[in-house]
């Protein structure tokens, strides 16, 4: 029997299931409904026989080997006669054997993960008889007599041990039986979270019959397995769950976890708070958040805290989130030294409203730049000038349309060696950056126009289709694309935000950069300003150069010069005395460059510049400036919040010796992870300190290994068909490695309905 999990949430979602789960590689091996649960419920469980330790719990879960000899070893070991004929493939991906089994010996753990050593095998059981000191007791022998009496004395402990036990079965108190009622629907809604299987269909909306839902697909199969206490439960109700129910578990489940997170935050002191671009789930817009902080062993980290409801304008928004975030979250604002947000253009204003309110009611939350995304492309998304929103629609839909096919991708190249027939070199490094997320790079405005070209005639060439190569949506996207590409408005706007963006695109690329390059960034953002300045002051000038530059390009691929179809449908008595150089100056040139200007005033504040020139104490910086010492004045700006401020100077002077003379072949820490994790720290406690507030700077790129809640995140947006994404199993899904336990869900839960039991 083919297995299908029976929902309403219709075929995609069965589809994704058989996808992901029933599929084995290297076999052609079909699941049965009942051996798919199992290998499901086997990822979260030990195991070894009649062990308890499962994912929710402290002990890690370990997966079986790939190498066939010592999987088979462990099958062995673990005394498992029915996983002798599965693969090692099977083994490694549905079954688990946790920490309580192996020598500690064995285990390696740091700030991120828990590894086994390579070569580890499972040696520890409770079913075997362990002597002390090692050695293996002698039986004694026994005389007749001594076997009789044995036997006899056996025989009466069997009998007792069958009579406490069924006693004890028929007194388990009421309560027990309730929790333990509790913990298995926990668990299996656990497990469907990890998995990202909605349990009654789409969104958190409420099912009235959960006979055909997922969930109860798997209590069906808990109930057949042996759990007595949901058999019961079901004997009694004629069901395990009620959609009531489940809408309440789910809450608990959402509140539990979130409680762990607020208290790792609150272990760690100060953090920064991070927003994401909105997103709709079942057609409400949503806040996604996250926060970042430094952990115990000062590794920076970013956790998602889940979505905030985004209906509403101006400071009661702005006042509903962060009443959210305190009273209903337990975040401490107080403890909040950064803020970031990416936005784009047309819910920037409610952004730019929530977080003036963030600082006006805690003004040591800086306003700074966010390390997912690249200056230039910040700076574009927060305007609402309808070209530059044009430009960057586009943008996205060329990301999206090229990533479809690699064919796509080479009908791209092959339109950019036509463009370039006598530049080889310049046709080939645009090749390499077309074969990049060129969109999202700070020189994406300067990529796009030279290519503009060659893009157009590939789109053109797809939506012909010619050849019959391309279905109908490809095609049909390709026309998307050329449309936009045409019009002339964009053109504009390309060029006007490629020539003023020229003059950040290197503070930007440099302050995202390594320490060294971020450090450089706070002295040369004066420079920036000027050049910005000097742009604003004369901007006839060099807006009629950017006028000559986009009518040309507009001549050459045949495109008319015009003022944008929108407008004179607004101001149509008027439209007769607007000339397009006019209008694109007024409307384009003067608002960009006054956005930006105001922007980068904005964001890189004294503030968020006394955090970057912290920077100063990270030793590729202090080796590459051998000359000065860190820059005392900044880092005093947190005197109040380092150990001995007394001694502050002293110290700085110790560390600016300890990492001004570098040894031969002697290389130093150049990020701010590599330097918090020097064991000579612990020497110099006010550098620590200074150095874990810098490492909450939004502005920081985090290492690959300490962003994976942002990765997650995407990943969830991404895969998750529109119906069925739902914020409280988005959150379960991204942390589920949360060290949450079951036995707090139900505590949670009977605390928050206290009446659910009549």
């Amino acid at each position: 029997m083919r297995f299908i999990l029976k929902s309403p949430i219709g075929s995609h979602v069965c589809d994704c299931l058989k996808a992901k789960l029933a599929t084995i590689k290297g076999t052609s091996q079909i699941f049965t409904k009942q051996s798919f649960l199992h290998s499901l419920t086997m990822q979260n469980h030990c195991a070894v026989p009649n062990c308890t330790s499962s994912k929710s719990e402290s002990h890690p879960l370990f997966r079986f080997p790939h190498d066939p000899e010592r999987s088979k070893k462990w099958v062995e070991k673990c005394q498992r006669t029915e996983l002798i004929d599965k693969t090692p493939e099977q083994l490694h991906k549905y079954y688990r054997v946790c920490g309580k089994h192996f020598e500690a010996s064995m285990i390696e753990s740091d700030a991120q993960r828990t590894l086994l050593k390579g070569d580890a095998m499972p040696t520890i059981f409770e079913t075997q008889s362990q002597s002390q000191n090692g050695q293996v007791k002698r039986n004694r022998e026994m005389t007749k007599d001594d076997e009789t009496e044995n036997r006899g004395r056996k025989k009466m402990k069997k009998t007792q041990a069958n009579t406490v036990h069924a006693d004890a079965q028929t007194a388990v108190p009421e309560e027990d039986e309730y929790k333990q009622y509790l913990k298995s629907l926990f668990e299996v809604l656990v497990l469907l979270g990890e998995q990202n299987i909605p349990p009654t269909g789409p969104s958190d909306r409420k099912q009235d019959d959960l006979r055909e839902s997922n969930f109860q697909t798997l209590l069906d199969y808990r109930m057949n397995s042996g759990d007595e206490v949901l058999k019961k439960r079901y004997d009694v109700n004629q069901e395990c769950c009620s959609s009531a129910q489940l809408c309440q578990l789910i809450e608990a489940c959402e509140k539990c976890i979130r409680s762990k997170l607020v208290e790792e935050v609150q272990q760690n002191s100060f953090f920064s708070l991070l927003t994401d671009d909105l997103v709709k789930i079942s057609g409400e817009w949503y806040l996604p958040v996250f926060v970042r902080f430094v952990d115990q062993s000062n590794c920076p980290q970013e956790r998602f805290f889940g979505f905030l409801c985004f209906e509403g304008d101006g400071d009661v928004l702005a006042q509903k989130l962060l009443s959210e975030m305190t009273e209903g979250w337990g975040l401490d604002m107080e403890k909040c030294r950064g803020q970031a947000h990416s936005c784009t253009g047309t819910h920037f204003s409610k952004i730019k409203t929530f977080s003036a309110k963030l600082i006006e009611r805690y003004p040591q939350a800086v306003l700074t730049l966010r390390s997912t995304r690249t200056l230039n492309v910040s700076l574009a998304s927060g305007m609402t000038l309808s070209g530059v929103q044009l430009v960057m629609a586009t943008l996205n839909k060329i990301e999206s349309f090229f990533s479809q096919s690699k064919e796509l991708q080479l009908e791209l190249e092959h339109a950019i060696t036509i463009f370039y027939p006598d530049k080889e070199q310049k046709a080939n490094e645009l090749k390499e950056i077309c074969r990049t997320n060129w969109t999202r790079q700070d020189d994406a405005f300067e990529v796009a126009a030279d290519i503009l070209e060659a893009l157009l005639l590939c789109v053109d060439s797809v939506h012909d289709n010619e050849d019959m190569r391309w279905n109908d949506q490809v095609t049909h996207n390709a026309l998307e694309i050329s449309k936009a590409l045409v019009d002339f408005e964009f053109i504009m706007a390309l060029v006007v935000l490629k020539n003023i963006m020229t003059l950040t695109r290197a503070f930007g690329k440099n302050v995202q950069g390594k320490a060294p390059e971020a450090h450089f960034a706070a002295a040369s953002l004066k420079a920036v300003l000027h050049s910005l300045k000097e742009v604003s002051d004369n901007i006839d000038v060099y807006h009629e150069f950017w006028n000559d530059e986009a009518v040309n390009l507009a001549t050459v691929m045949e495109i008319s010069v015009k003022v944008p179809r929108s407008f004179l449908r607004k101001h149509h008595s008027e439209s007769g005395n607007i000339q397009p150089d006019s209008y694109y100056k007024n409307h384009l040139s003067v608002p960009v460059i006054n956005h930006i200007m105001e922007e980068m005033n904005e964001l890189f504040s004294e503030d968020h510049l006394k955090f970057l020139r912290c920077l100063s104490l990270v030793p590729a910086v202090i080796e590459q400036n051998k000359s000065t010492e860190p820059e005392e004045e900044s880092v005093q700006a947190f005197k109040d919040y380092i150990p001995n401020a007394g001694t502050l100077s002293a110290e700085l002077h110790c560390w600016w010796v300890k990492w001004s003379k570098k040894g031969k072949g002697e290389t130093f820490p150049s990020d701010l992870h590599e330097t918090l994790q020097q064991a000579d720290l612990k020497f110099f406690p006010n550098v620590l300190a200074v150095l874990r507030l810098t490492a909450i700077l939004p502005t920081l790129a985090l290492e690959d290994s300490c962003n994976v809640a942002y990765k997650r995140f995407k990943m969830y947006m991404e895969n998750t068909a529109d119906k069925c994404k739902a914020k409280s199993f988005a959150l379960l899904n991204i942390n589920y490695d949360v060290k949450y336990d079951l036995d707090s869900m139900v505590e949670v839960y009977m605390n928050t309905y206290p009446d659910s039991r009549e």
